[in-house]
């Protein structure tokens, strides 16, 4: 079942059970069959999201591969699915004065502190795909240099002058952290950027921008600090759908930063707060070593960001550059059909980003004003149990 539908029926489960009178053993029944539930969702979607078996039938292959701007879009879209049957779990039709005790007491102000740090991250991630933008520009101008026939030194020149600026552009984002972006978010800067792209311009100046020294590396460490998995009754309890959506915003955070050019993110912690015996986990304890792999032989060799697109730029761009460092004219036809596989190889990659990066900001831009309105929901909770037990007094 497609994941919209199953979560539309999960809601409106809830909702009809919520409006009901129950007992309160049969309504801590229901309560863990919807926790039950709750998991099993959470399970399957990152199922989906899971790389290929060598053993899966062909025709169950996603066509995204891990990483790609695609996948990440699916990512985000499995997190704004896992939010929505979060908090219909915890806060829909339920008495205030529940997720005011304990543990929740603790447990809720954590993860209001995390949805912060997570905003953050979404503002440097968004100034980031604006740096990959840049790149994918510099990879067009390449492309459509080389792809004028017959090779001529002017093209070369030309090829060769934006390839070397693409690489020594990404050896300075894994270096630096796309220092150039930080003073803005959520948009292109000034009014021919917004002119030029319409869809890119509404997005511009929709929250406040990361600070000078600020680090992605450091947020993440932060968020997952005290993110501890629930034991003994906590674990069958409410406790246990706040600990999984915490869970899914880290990964889903920690991928972004991973993947995507953003300030400060080395030293990434790879080590991952989830106990491997978690059946709800297992898809993404798996993702998450298979992309904490990467990260790793990245850091090692000091190579350019994990985004897939990113990867192939970096392969494609220093190939181009050896063929325009010993170009003679006229070129050679073998090599030349070599350029011209590259060439169109770049130019699908290019076509990708193309089409993928706005909507990503698209989304992003989504997910940030998601964790803003789910903070806000339970604040008004937390608020309103204040003003009940203060009347009560």
């Amino acid at each position: 079942m497609p994941a919209t539908d199953y979560q539309g029926s999960f809601l409106g489960r809830i909702s009809i059970r919520r409006n009901q009178v129950m007992s309160m053993e049969g309504n801590h029944e229901q309560e863990l069959e919807d926790l039950e539930l709750f998991q099993k969702h959470v399970a399957d979607r990152f199922a989906e999201l899971a790389p290929p078996s060598p053993s899966q039938p062909s025709d169950d292959i996603p066509s995204d591969p891990i990483l790609s701007i695609a996948w990440i879009r699916k990512l985000l879209d499995v997190f704004l699915c896992c939010d929505a049957e979060f908090k219909a779990i915890l806060i829909m039709g339920r008495d205030p004065s529940q997720i005011s005790k304990p543990p929740l007491d603790r447990l809720i102000p954590e993860m209001l502190d995390r949805d912060v740090k997570a905003l953050d991250i979404c503002n440097a991630i968004t100034n980031g795909i604006e740096a990959v933008r840049h790149y994918q520009k510099l990879a067009e101008i390449a492309v459509s240099a080389l792809e004028q026939r017959p090779f001529g030194d002017g093209q070369v020149k030309r090829a060769r002058k934006a390839l070397t600026s693409l690489i020594t552009a990404m050896a300075c984002e894994d270096k630096d952290g796309a220092n150039y972006t930080r003073t803005w978010s959520f948009g292109r800067r000034g009014a021919a950027a917004a002119g030029n792209n319409k869809s890119t311009g509404q997005l511009r100046s929709l929250s406040w921008s990361v600070s000078k020294n600020w680090s992605a590396a450091k947020q993440i460490h932060a968020m997952s600090a005290n993110l501890v998995a629930p034991r003994g009754t906590e674990a069958s309890g409410l406790a246990l759908p706040v600990y999984i959506m915490s869970t899914i915003l880290l990964f889903v955070m920690w991928t972004m930063v991973a993947t995507i050019p953003c300030q400060e993110r080395s030293g990434l912690a790879t080590h991952f707060p989830v106990p491997k015996q978690l059946v709800w986990a297992q898809s993404i304890i798996g993702l998450h070593e298979k992309i904490a792999e990467e990260w790793k032989k990245k850091e090692k060799k000091g190579s350019a960001g994990l985004l897939e697109e990113m990867q192939k730029l970096d392969k494609l761009g220093q190939s181009l550059i050896e063929f325009t460092d010993s170009f003679q004219f006229p070129a050679e036809d073998e090599r030349a059909e070599e350029v011209s596989a590259h060439l169109a190889e770049l130019g699908e990659t290019c076509r990708r980003m193309e089409e993928g990066l706005v909507p990503l900001q698209v989304q992003i831009r989504e997910v940030f004003h998601r964790i803003v309105r789910s903070r806000a929901e339970f604040l008004d909770v937390l608020d309103l149990n204040g003003k009940s037990s203060a009347l009560a007094m």
